[in-house]
């Protein structure tokens, strides 16, 4: 290879498919040591949605995120969690810094709806993150809108599944694989701009309880907050989706 290509390849904007990409992005830091160093910029990405395919729901998958989501709150960005498969557990979140005040729950009625939903809320500028929960893999079509849609507000959405990642293939640019091991989890990058890590990361479980919990009877411990002004969601219809088969 000559001298003045191998130059032109050194530059941290070329990206090259079989190494990892250097190139600055804008990002949160993620609030891991040791999982910082596979990300490319070092966190999560702003603009764009990060799909986490746990092995089994609640292995850990959630507090992986939760370092970055109460850095968003405390700067006064808006946290909106749809759909999650359990009531969010209101003194977890705060023992994990989030600020209440900025934390909203969606409870949609169908997977439709939390599509539409968390398309809506990731075009918002108000919104810091959007995490939505997902039973089923996504089309490539409803990914695109997603990633569209994130673009456009400038926040970072989180599609939460669990299943085997290896089955079904994404547009996402950022997907990792979490899985529950003795004392903690396992998070494997399946996917980045460049080569995929080739070593899973151990990050040790921490003390804080569980952010989400069983439905319980009464509203003690739902999060409850005002919804934000969402300009576009109340302009825009609910359009049909179509998953994946």
């Amino acid at each position: 290879m000559k001298a003045a290509l191998v130059d032109v390849l050194k530059h941290p904007g070329v990206w090259r498919g079989d190494g990892y990409s250097q190139i600055a992005v804008p990002t949160i830091p993620c609030g891991h040591e040791r999982l910082a160093p596979l990300l490319p910029g070092a966190g999560w990405p702003l603009a764009a949605v990060t799909e986490v395919i746990a092995s089994r729901a609640g292995c850990g998958e959630l507090k992986l995120l939760l370092p970055a989501l109460a850095r968003l709150s405390q700067a006064g960005k808006q946290i909106l969690l749809i759909a999650p498969p359990q009531i969010p557990y209101a003194p977890a979140w705060q023992a994990a810094g989030v600020d209440l005040r900025r934390l909203t729950w969606v409870n949609p009625k169908t997977e439709h709806d939390a599509l539409w939903a968390m398309e809506q809320s990731l075009r918002e500028p108000a919104c810091g993150a959007v995490v939505g929960w997902f039973d089923l893999a996504l089309s490539d079509r409803n990914c695109r809108r997603l990633q569209l849609a994130a673009e456009q507000g400038g926040g970072s959405g989180f599609v939460l599944r669990h299943g085997r990642a290896e089955n079904v293939s994404s547009p996402f640019g950022l997907r990792l694989g979490v899985e529950s091991v003795a004392g903690g989890v396992a998070v494997q990058v399946l996917k980045r701009r460049g080569a995929a890590a080739t070593q899973a990361v151990f990050l040790p479980h921490s003390h804080q309880p569980t952010p989400t919990r069983h439905p319980a009877t009464g509203p003690t411990h739902v999060v409850a907050s005002t919804t934000p002004a969402f300009s576009t969601a109340r302009r825009t219809a609910p359009e049909p989706y179509a998953y994946a088969a």
